[in-house]
């Protein structure tokens, strides 16, 4: 896992990652999407208000799609569990979900003790090619710098309680490694297919600042 940083959230926090960017600094993507946003709207093929709900399904609906069979498959195959302990840019990868930016990529499973929350403190490294677009609070400095020092009442603010005996992890992404949370699978899901458990897995649960719940049930 070089390259990336796991804070306890009751120890001291020091953001020395070597980052090759700042929070200032747009990525080539960032820079794609909004010189094509100008021209679009400049051009007047697409009304402002509809480039927003363009980009809100990309960030909570289609993006996150892929993550999600990723943590599906997952629930369902030990084999392909073990791949991602072992290689989770590997087993990524042979979903056919791959990324031109070179990072590695890390599987965070959450578990009855232990609850991982994923942030990048210095600007936004985000595993993209699963999770579509990041949200603009993932990039927000509030949301940056208060998750390391104060995780539960991050959470909270997101309506997540936790109990108090569970463990929670902050990992802290780099230039050089993105992190996959894999939430725990909640009960009532028994027997469901691929695609009946991934459409109930969300973005914020490949976070960590959410939970997966079934519809009318309980959430994990």
């Amino acid at each position: 896992m070089s390259g990336g940083h796991v804070h306890d959230h009751h120890h001291d926090h020091h953001h020395d990652h070597d980052h090759h960017h700042d929070g200032s600094t747009l990525s080539e993507m960032d820079l794609r999407v909004r010189a094509l946003e100008t021209v679009l709207v400049d051009k007047g093929y697409v009304d402002p208000e509809a480039l927003d709900l363009i980009i809100e399904t990309y960030e909570t609906r289609i993006g996150p799609r892929n993550g999600a069979r990723v943590v599906a498959k997952a629930w369902l195959e030990p084999d392909y569990l073990a791949f991602l302990r072992r290689n989770a840019g590997d087993a990524v990868a042979s979903l056919g979900y791959t990324g031109r930016q070179g990072e590695s990529m890390v599987a965070l499973e959450n578990t009855p003790e232990v609850h991982n929350i994923v942030v990048c403190t210095l600007c936004s490294c985000y595993p993209w090619p699963v999770l579509g677009l990041p949200p603009v609070w993932y990039k927000s400095p509030a949301y940056r710098s208060r998750v390391v020092i104060d995780p539960r009442g991050v959470l909270a603010d997101f309506g997540v309680t936790l109990p108090a005996e569970k463990k929670i992890k902050v990992w802290d992404s780099t230039a050089e490694v993105r992190y996959l949370v894999i939430p725990e699978r909640p009960a009532g899901t028994e027997g469901w297919d691929l695609e009946a458990l991934a459409a109930i897995v969300t973005r914020d649960s490949m976070i960590g600042t959410g939970l997966v719940t079934v519809p009318g049930g309980g959430a994990s």
